[in-house]
């Protein structure tokens, strides 16, 4: 029911998803791919109009760009590897890393297939002809609002942002867990929040997005961020690192996604409190889309079309991954935080995470809120 209900809310809202989890957290030039190998299987799909390709147009290896936590990277490139025969390899990148490897690498990618994290980073990849359009077969059960509705990215999860604070700190501190914006500002958290970089994650794009939605432009969002500098303990690559900062005790609270927040309570058994702004918050779209010149196209549009079914889905709640799954037959987590639980602000829209992420607004955060110091490494 909680599947329904979350798309229900969405219709309601009338928001409609056109574009734009949480990043993950890796060395770009250092990382090395992570193999999984199994048995070979059949195929996938051409794009616009769907043809199914012959087995021959299938290639026995892929390596996927994946965003999620890496636990979750690991197993959906193993089950896809068990269900198709074809050897899957993967690394793992936040949504700006990811961004700025595929501009580096132009036309001879390392990468097929782009696997989980918020669809602003496709779409703002396609822009620059990094991304190659691919409507799957299976696309057909996804929600259309969960699709860019060109082939760029399908949505195979929905997330919502909000707060992850240390039940330990608030109890020393006599306050209780944020519920605003406003409530960062509180000098009981001076120096005791971390949240991700706008340079440099999906995650802080969409915190933006939601800012810019609850104070009616660019200008209040980047003077909320400001006041809220002070309070800063550090900024992150990555928009899931701050979460992991809160369950070891170094920040008393993180701006991520919930079901983040979930997930490091799970794995580190520290109690974390989960809470959202009550003026509305704003959420991502996870998606997959195929990489332009990518050395295995067959088995780019093999993943996707095995990304799409319930099964490949469900993979996530086995590592303790708790979005909302896209595909109306997958199993919806009891942990998962469903969008109808929670406000969404009036405005947002992932569009306009992507707008901002695609503008001047890293660069003025960059100017105007971090003083022209350099990105978080």
């Amino acid at each position: 029911m909680q599947h329904f209900r979350l798309l229900a809310a969405l219709c309601t809202l009338a928001i409609v998803l056109t574009a734009c989890g949480s990043d993950g957290e890796t060395d770009v030039a250092a990382e090395s791919p992570t193999t999984t190998a199994a048995p070979a299987d059949d195929a996938a799909g051409e794009a616009e109009p769907v043809d199914e390709p012959e087995a021959a147009d299938v290639e026995d290896e892929l390596v996927i760009l994946c965003t999620p936590q890496e636990e979750w990277c690991e197993a959906a490139a193993n089950a896809f590897s068990a269900a198709t025969g074809i050897d899957a390899e993967y690394v793992r990148l936040s949504t700006g890393e990811a961004i700025a490897r595929l501009e580096a690498e132009g036309d001879d990618p390392s990468f097929d297939v782009w696997f989980g994290g918020p669809s602003l980073g496709p779409a703002t990849a396609a822009a620059g002809g990094f991304i190659e359009p691919y409507v799957s077969p299976n696309a057909a059960a996804i929600p259309a609002e969960l699709q860019s509705g060109d082939g760029i990215w399908t949505g195979i999860y929905v997330g919502a942002l909000g707060f992850c604070s240390n039940a330990e700190f608030l109890a020393d501190a006599g306050i209780g867990a944020p519920t605003s914006y406003d409530d960062l500002l509180d000098p009981a958290f001076e120096d005791n929040i971390a949240m991700a970089d706008q340079r440099t994650s999906g995650t802080a794009a969409t915190a933006a997005a939601n800012l810019v939605a609850l104070r009616g432009s660019e200008d209040a969002a980047l003077e909320y961020l400001t006041e809220l500098d002070a309070s800063i303990f550090q900024y992150t690559r990555s928009g899931s690192a701050p979460g992991r900062m809160a369950a070891q005790g170094e920040v008393g609270a993180a701006v991520i996604f919930s079901h983040d927040c979930v997930l490091f309570e799970l794995e580190t058994g520290v109690d974390l409190e989960v809470s959202f702004p009550a003026e509305g918050t704003g959420f991502e779209v996870g998606q997959v889309s195929v990489i332009a010149n990518a050395a295995h196209p067959g088995a780019a549009r093999a993943f996707i079309d095995w990304a799409l079914t319930p099964e490949a889905q469900e993979v996530a709640a086995t590592v303790n991954s708790f979005q909302i799954p896209s595909h109306p037959d997958a199993a919806v987590p009891e942990q998962a935080i469903a969008l109808d639980q929670v406000v969404l602000a009036d405005g947002y829209t992932p569009q306009l995470a992507e707008e901002l992420r695609a503008g001047d607004f890293p660069e003025r955060f960059a100017n105007e809120v971090r003083g022209g110091q350099d990105a978080p490494e």
